[in-house]
């Protein structure tokens, strides 16, 4: 499947949900959860815009690369492919993953550290979307979620931008809701793989430029809505 990235494509089709759970648990034990990485010069972004309901259930994908600095696009690439996993809540990395590493793949150089959109270990098993990849391609990776998939907060969230709570499951902090703008939800983020949590919330909040998300998962959701868009009328 991949020529720049080492790993068992078997990682990513499971033939049943009984072998999709064995992987996820195989997997979240390689999980790093320490700082792995020097000073990025390179964000990557990931997100996919994709219609539930499409009897073709096609998957639209976006990797983009942004300069760590200006955050600003340098580089985007999105491919569509027809997932081959169903959606299943705790299991959105079979149905999404294969499209986003493939878009990745494609970029001309590979992030330092990507931020994608869904949880990290914020998830039942410990291995949601961004630390499926971030495992995968061994890039750090940060989680970035619009809602609670797993865990409770012990303490209510200020209202301030750059407000955060911690997210507990198991007495264990497994990730923290973020104030990122104010009058907005929050954000659920997570360590994904090679990032620690306290980390991640920070690189998260100075990649925010006044929207409710960091610009490398809010540049990727536009990217690959513009690109399903497209691919849809020229159908």
């Amino acid at each position: 499947m991949s020529q720049r990235f080492n790993f068992d494509p078997s990682f990513l089709q499971p033939d049943s949900i009984e072998k999709a759970t064995i992987i996820q648990k195989e997997l979240a034990n390689r999980i790093c959860l320490e700082d792995e990485f020097n000073t990025p010069e390179f964000f990557g972004g990931m997100d996919v815009s994709n219609n539930l309901f499409d009897p073709k259930q096609i998957i639209y994908a976006t990797a983009i690369l942004l300069d760590s600095k200006m955050l600003s696009v340098q580089f985007h690439n999105s491919v569509s492919q027809r997932q081959t996993f169903p959606y299943i809540p705790g299991f959105l990395g079979f149905r999404e993953a294969p499209a986003l590493i493939d878009a990745l793949e494609s970029l001309p150089k590979l992030p330092d550290m990507i931020f994608v959109d869904g949880q990290g270990i914020s998830h039942p098993r410990r291995l949601g979307i961004a630390s499926h990849i971030g495992v995968l391609v061994n890039i750090p990776t940060i989680g970035v979620a619009k809602n609670i998939l797993f865990g409770e907060p012990k303490k209510d969230l200020g209202s301030c931008v750059g407000d955060y709570v911690f997210l507990y499951a198991y007495g264990k902090e497994i990730g923290a809701l973020v104030r990122t703008k104010l009058r907005c939800k929050p954000l659920i983020i997570s360590t994904g793989h090679r990032v620690s949590l306290r980390t991640a919330i920070e690189y998260v909040l100075n990649c925010v430029k006044g929207y409710r998300l960091p610009e490398p998962t809010r540049q990727a959701h536009l990217a690959a809505n513009a690109f399903r868009k497209q691919s849809q009328a020229g159908n």
